[in-house]
């Protein structure tokens, strides 16, 4: 058969009928986990938040329904690739639904101070939906903007579950109904926490970057300081900046007035600030050096002096990729202000910590889930200024 003359093929599709072998592998990696997720509990009932509790499986017949939902997600890559962004977002979304639904039906004549968690079959299956869904969203591309929005349905689909009150029975969520005060707090300072040190990394980070891109030898003296912070775990640059900050707080009181001192969030803010320094120097670096030189002898045979060409086409052209050592640091700077509690800091880590020393599953979640979440946004919210300034300022 002969395709008509400027047809659009998608990328995605091998002879215009099925996904490429690699995305049909990307599902089948989802729907492995999803399948063997059926086998085993997915809620486990609790007397209370911290005694022993039952395991609880599905119900038969929801198994074999979301047997089938995952194969049919799974086989549409090979027969109906067009389905298969759909059959993604439901397959996850089924799995959400299953999550209200099943500690609801736990909590059915239990004590109000009963606990129903999710259990390893539930974040199995949450594992490989959003596997699967990843590799729709490749798949959907190039299929058009519809298979696009079908491949992000579960999405509004969470928002309105959570809207409706579907998972008031979960045991995290009843945390955060103890918590709630607690938890807006702490949620306000690990944000406080990772947009401070992000903006100190850019106002110490970007000149430095301009020069090392201009001097070889500043270049590897001021990446190999930033390299050298990295290999040093957080708890224990954490640790070393206590007493150097104590020593300053006390002898000067000018910094003791401004909150310094050797616990807190001056030395939380300190190491995060060196750690996210790496990522924005070296893109930093790597994106002025590698504007295009013919772009720059055009500017300079337009009669730009240095700072006109600086300003006006190294910046913007290097922008995008610079963007990308911002974006880095920030997903990254997410687990270092969940450790910085140890020193107390304040932030998520504060339920993280709560939830170990007490052996709280639930509490540990609470700060865990959020904090997770929040590098996802931060990641796809960055990767969006990214794609916008790539567009925009990167045509000159």
């Amino acid at each position: 058969m002969t395709r008509a003359a400027g047809e659009r093929v998608s990328p995605a599709l091998s002879a215009g009928r099925r996904l490429s072998g690699d995305l049909q592998a990307v599902l089948w990696l989802g729907a492995a986990p999803m399948l063997t997720s059926l086998l085993l509990p997915w809620v486990l009932l609790r007397p209370n938040r911290l005694a022993a509790g039952e395991f609880l499986r599905l119900p038969g017949a929801q198994a074999a329904l979301g047997a089938l939902l995952v194969m049919a997600a799974a086989l549409s890559g090979r027969f109906l690739p067009r389905a298969a962004p759909l059959l993604a977002s439901l397959s996850l979304l089924t799995g959400l639904w299953w999550l209200g639904a099943q500690t609801t039906t736990a909590l059915t004549g239990q004590a109000t101070f009963a606990r129903a968690s999710a259990s390893s079959g539930l974040w199995l299956w949450l594992l490989g939906g959003g596997i699967l869904v990843y590799g729709a969203g490749l798949a959907a591309r190039g299929m058009g903007r519809l298979q696009v929005l079908l491949a992000w349905l579960w999405l509004p689909g969470l928002v309105l579950l959570a809207l409706i009150g579907h998972f008031a029975d979960w045991s995290v969520i009843a945390e955060y109904r103890v918590q709630r005060s607690r938890f807006g707090q702490e949620l306000g300072q690990h944000l406080k926490l990772i947009l401070s040190a992000l903006g100190l990394a850019a106002v110490i980070g970007a000149p430095l970057a301009v020069w090392a891109s201009r001097n070889a030898r500043v270049s590897g003296v001021v990446l190999g300081l930033a390299g050298g912070v990295q290999t040093v775990p957080s708890l224990a640059l954490l640790g070393m900046l206590i007493a150097p900050l104590s020593w300053l707080a006390n002898h000067l009181p000018a910094l003791r007035s401004l909150g310094v001192s050797g616990i807190g969030t001056a030395p939380a803010l300190s190491a995060m600030t060196l750690y996210a320094l790496l990522p924005v120097l070296r893109n930093g670096v790597v994106a002025l050096r590698g504007v295009s030189p013919g772009a720059l002898d055009a500017a300079r045979g337009m009669g730009m002096t240095d700072n006109q060409r600086f300003w006006r086409v190294q910046l913007p052209l290097a922008l995008p990729v610079w963007l990308s050592g911002f974006r880095q640091a920030a997903v990254m700077l997410v687990g270092v202000a969940s450790v910085a509690q140890l020193i107390g800091a304040g932030g998520l880590g504060y339920f993280i910590f709560s939830g170990l020393q007490s052996g709280a599953a639930d509490l540990i979640l609470l700060g865990a889930v959020p904090a997770a979440l929040l590098a996802i946004g931060l990641d796809a919210l960055l990767r969006g200024l990214e794609a916008l300034l790539g567009s925009k300022l990167g045509k000159v």
